[in-house]
């Protein structure tokens, strides 16, 4: 039996699970659910596990499809937004059966994900406002052999920050034993509402928020997406009491809401980060505007979202850590060695309960991932002596500057402490003389000259670190889970 399906069975059925703020769905529905996708499954003569993916709004709706199709089939949640070339690539690489969209809408996102689908031969399942499926178009592709055929409940690309994204597929007994470990650290019970903003095609969203609140019997809000004036006033909201987000959206709620905010007067008992960096500024400001804990987590698609998390209090929370083991087993790997010593520093290593077994595409994905067991994440930390693990950027996003190793977390860092600067993002820039330099992306709330954000973080930092170029951005560019790419932003600058 799927483990999702024992998540959903130990609930009681009527209670609340999913909801929009009005309209509220139990695990009954969801199982409801399961039950209308294996017919209409069955219909199209898919055979056992088919590929199910998914091109539905943002919602509620979009939470009990989703967990439908991970506890019966395999689940391949895109996003609809996407290009109709980025669509066509990854129902590709997915090897999808059926396209789930929403009934009788052909000019929306969705919609014309559906056109794409159907070009590639994909059965066109379609859903309406009462949650009923049915089998618009069978599929016009061969069926995939029962040799080709596999457990996985969840497939999903990785993010793609500094590489071409690769195809994870998770067994639905990982993501029960990451949603499991993230309760767990977040003592969640039947009493707590998440508000989620993330959206439900990135494992944050779907595990980090949905799942870990199917294991702690609590309830979701699922939102359409983010908006920086209703999410703070969506927290003050009695039945919330926790949410979950990316930094970027924290920052910009923070920048709506004003330096003078009153904390919310409700039942929030804290708000979790994931997904990338949280700045130090940022966090603190945070702890004082809500009135609650920050808690600043890390993790990636390969394990099932959450590997570690600073924890609730009275525990201690560290500022700029992402905290001790939470779901996972951390070290760092020096000189080809594993090593678990304090204070040692290298690319992190992992292993545990929902780490993946491989990735599933591209060819020779697999060939330097894993060392002795452990897979490797491509992010370098260190660990200090109560194994608080401290991040100091991506090994392809360290900036090298005539040999020297530049943090672009470090940058950051001092740049957010001027009193102009909303959001900065550090970042390589070609250099003739020194290989790399370092240039930022700078967000600003009232003017300053670029000259003067450069002698800031040169009475800061040493020579190598500090910017060369400093480019006065409207927005951060961002990928559509939230993060900065930033070995792209010196082309996307046009500092290439």
């Amino acid at each position: 039996m799927s483990a999702v399906i024992d998540l959903l069975a130990a609930r009681p059925g009527a209670a609340p699970l999913v909801t929009d703020g009005e309209t509220v769905r139990g695990a009954d529905d969801v199982l409801r659910m399961v039950d209308r996708l294996h017919d209409v499954l069955r219909a199209a003569d898919r055979g056992p596990r088919p590929r199910v993916a998914v091109a539905l709004p943002n919602g509620p709706q979009l939470a009990i499809v989703c967990l439908a199709a991970m506890a019966g089939a395999t689940c391949a949640p895109l996003d609809p937004r996407a290009r109709e070339g980025e669509l066509r690539d990854a129902l590709v690489r997915l090897d999808a059966d059926v396209l789930v969209v929403v009934a009788g809408d052909d000019a929306s996102a969705p919609g014309r994900a559906a056109a794409v689908a159907r070009s590639l031969g994909l059965g066109i399942v379609e859903i309406d406002a009462d949650d009923q499926l049915h089998l618009a178009e069978a599929p016009d592709r061969a069926r995939r052999g029962d040799g080709e055929r596999d457990d996985l409940a969840l497939l999903l690309h990785s993010s793609g920050t500094t590489a071409a994204p690769k195809l994870i597929g998770q067994p639905s007994a990982n993501l029960a034993a990451s949603a499991r470990s993230i309760a767990a650290t977040l003592r969640l019970t039947p009493d707590d509402r998440c508000l989620n903003v993330m959206p439900l095609f990135h494992i944050h969203g779907l595990v980090g928020a949905l799942l870990s609140t199917v294991a702690g019997g609590g309830s979701v809000e699922c939102t359409p997406g983010f908006d920086a004036f209703a999410h703070r006033r969506r927290l003050a909201d009695s039945a919330i009491t926790w949410s979950t987000a990316v930094p970027t959206m924290y920052q910009a709620m923070l920048l709506r809401s004003g330096a003078s905010a009153e904390p919310p007067t409700g039942r929030l008992r804290f708000v979790r980060s994931s997904s990338a960096p949280l700045p130090a500024t940022v966090w603190s400001t945070l702890e004082e505007q809500l009135g609650c804990p920050v808690l600043n987590a890390y993790g990636m698609t390969e394990a099932s979202h959450q590997m570690t998390s600073n924890p609730l209090p009275p525990a201690a929370r560290k500022v700029g850590t992402v905290g001790p083991g939470a779901g996972a087993q951390v070290a760092v790997l020096v000189d080809g060695r594993v090593q678990e010593d304090a204070e040692a520093e290298g690319e992190v290593v992992i292993r545990g309960p929902g780490v993946m077994a491989g990735y599933l595409a591209p060819p020779g994905a697999n060939d330097d991932a894993w060392v002795d067991g452990w897979f490797r994440t491509g992010d370098v930390g260190r660990l200090d002596a109560d194994r608080y693990l401290t991040l100091v950027g991506r090994l392809k996003e360290i900036i090298n500057v005539a040999g020297e190793k530049v943090s672009p977390f470090e940058v950051e860092a001092v740049l957010l402490d001027h009193p102009a600067v909303v959001d900065v993002a550090a970042f390589a820039a070609p250099d003739d003389l020194r290989g790399e330099c370092v240039a930022a992306a700078v967000v600003l709330r009232q003017d300053v000259s670029t000259s003067d954000l450069r002698r800031f973080a040169a009475e800061r930092l040493s020579r190598a670190k500090v910017p060369s170029t400093v480019v006065p951005v409207e927005a951060l560019p961002l990928g559509p889970t939230g993060k900065v790419q930033r070995v792209r932003l010196a082309a996307q600058l046009g500092l290439g």
